[in-house]
């Protein structure tokens, strides 16, 4: 293991030596190049230690002989990421491999330590939830300050590796709140914000052996980045594809991965399962998943040209990918926040309204946002605050204040009568 420097960064590698003049040209060469390659490699910043983080992002990162450092809340993550500066992810599918991820750390997001590392980063990362990316806005918007007062003007790119739609650039207009005006040209002219697509299933697990570092991933993993938005060059990193497309792969990934979850999360919660794995290999909801997949396909197909028969192996492999025997998936970790789930646009209303928009079939979309109206968890407030708005408004008017609908439209009124019929 490296030590880590005072910055936190590992420690920084001894400079070039003046000696090295005075060696023969073809060992001065072999030095000249291990030291460049030392001196340039990039050092990475990414918000969130949680499971997404360490199993994914930061492992791509990682892999990629970046040296990444974590910020996070989580004072227990932070002291074992410093103390071992290596964890382990299980990778898990038809064939398994555990691999050792090396040469991180960890400083807290709430301290002084992550302005530091924000002067002096060559990539800042996000995996830390939609709800969360607000919150870090502040502190990326005081690290960015304090970076162009260091005089620091190299480019910065920063990726918001989240579920939602242009996840980076709502966190760029939230940095924007939050950053003095005088300096919003520097940002414009330095810093990047890229919005990506990621995809990999990584659920909670218990850890082997009472490791708290140790994750469990799926092998299956896909992290698209938009690559007309990156300023200076653009980071050579195997497991992240640029493209000009963006949206194609986003609402891709949302209308299949994301819809397909959810509708197996909240059919399954109905039929009394407790993983995404069970509620599958159900052949009534698989069926049924299957089927709102297709639905929210076709909207793809029209939107964006995809080939029908690919994008029907594509939905083959996601139903694999939820079958698969080795991931432990609750069903309330998919199912939770359903007030978000259910927004305009996100994985349920976003496709439907798609259908809407071509006169395409829609009827298991609507069932999967009936289904998502009878989500109940006691521990997720907006599970709760769901039937309370039930409860008061009746199952129309919530449905159109949560989605955005119309409540006379007719596409509520059958989702209703679906929601009553569950």
């Amino acid at each position: 293991m490296n030590p880590v420097s005072s910055t936190g960064w590992p420690a920084p590698r001894i400079p070039r030596p003046s000696w090295i003049c005075w060696v023969p040209n073809r060992l001065r060469n072999h030095l000249s190049s291990s030291l460049v390659q030392e001196v340039n490699i990039m050092k990475t910043l990414h918000f969130g230690a949680g499971n997404i983080g360490r199993g994914f992002i930061g492992k791509v990162l990682a892999d990629a002989s970046h040296q990444v450092t974590f910020a996070d809340v989580n004072d227990t993550l932070i002291d074992q990421l410093n103390h071992r500066q290596e964890y382990k992810v299980h990778v898990v599918g038809a064939d398994q491999k555990l691999d050792v991820v090396r040469n991180v750390a960890a400083v807290s997001s709430a301290g002084h330590e992550v302005i530091a590392r924000i002067i002096t980063a060559d990539l800042v990362t996000t995996a830390v939830g939609p709800n969360i990316l607000d919150k870090i806005a502040s502190t990326l918007a005081k690290g960015l300050q304090a970076r162009f007062d260091a005089g620091n003007l190299t480019p910065l790119n920063v990726i918001a590796c989240e579920n939602m739609v242009r996840g980076t650039s709502h966190l760029k207009r939230e940095v924007l709140k939050y950053l003095p005006v005088a300096y919003h040209a520097t940002l414009e002219s330095c810093i990047g914000f890229v919005d990506s697509a990621v995809d990999r299933i990584v659920p909670p697990a218990a850890a082997a052996n009472d490791d708290p570092l140790e994750v469990t991933v799926e092998s299956f993993s896909e992290w698209i980045v938009d690559q007309t938005q990156f300023k200076g060059e653009l980071p050579q990193v195997a497991g992240m594809e640029p493209t000009d497309n963006l949206m194609a792969f986003v609402e891709r990934k949302l209308f299949t991965l994301n819809t397909g979850h959810i509708v197996t999360a909240y059919l399954g919660k109905l039929r009394g399962y407790h993983t995404v794995r069970e509620a599958i290999e159900d052949p009534v909801i698989r069926s049924k998943v299957r089927r709102a997949m297709e639905e929210s396909g076709a909207v793809l197909v029209k939107r964006y040209g995809f080939d029908p028969r690919l994008h029907a192996a594509y939905i083959e492999k996601i139903l694999a990918r939820f079958a698969n025997p080795y991931l432990v998936d609750e069903i309330d970790r998919v199912g939770r926040q359903p007030l978000r789930k259910l927004a305009a646009g996100d994985r349920l209303v976003k496709p439907l309204l798609g259908t809407l928009e071509y006169g395409l079939p829609n009827e298991q979309l609507q069932e999967g946002i009936a289904a998502a109206l009878h989500y109940r968890n006691a521990d997720d407030p907006q599970a709760v605050e769901l039937q309370a708005l039930l409860a008061e408004l009746g199952p129309a008017k919530a449905l159109a204040r949560v989605t955005g609908l119309d409540e006379e439209s007719e596409v509520v009124r059958a989702i209703v009568a679906r929601y009553e019929t569950l």
